[in-house]
């Protein structure tokens, strides 16, 4: 899989404005379409455009170590948002596409591309203090 630059960058720059906005309602109906339209590829790509905001730019490359205390025990959509951000950092697409898989296959890719996107959220908003 890889980023489909027709879709993915707008779909992924909508659900932000939305969750900046607070709207998750609206961020769950635009990850819905999006899966509906292009299935877990779109869901792939556009959270791998979340990821990248997330991460920020000028990251120097990797390889990067995921460190996050006690992981295991943590909810699983935050343990798979570790997990697919780790693979984004390392420009891991194989372990990506692997996680998209495992939570469709687990029903919770909705809760796990919902978290996804407020970490994503939350992050730009802690760079930029004066954003929404």
């Amino acid at each position: 899989m890889t980023v489909d630059p027709d879709h993915a960058f707008e779909d992924a720059a909508l659900i932000l404005d939305q969750a900046l906005a607070g709207n998750g309602k609206a961020v769950a109906g635009t990850f819905d379409a999006v899966v509906k339209r292009e299935g877990a590829f779109g869901a792939y790509n556009v959270a791998w455009c979340l990821a990248g905001e997330l991460a920020g730019d000028g990251l120097r490359a990797g390889p990067w170590t995921l460190d996050y205390p006690e992981i295991d025990e943590a909810h699983y959509d935050a343990r798979w948002v570790a997990r697919f951000v780790s693979a984004y950092v390392n420009e891991d697409q194989p372990t990506g596409e692997a996680l998209v898989g495992a939570a469709i296959a687990d029903g919770r890719l909705p809760e796990c591309l919902l978290t996804l996107a407020g970490s994503t959220v939350a992050t730009l908003r802690r760079r930029s203090p004066g954003a929404p």
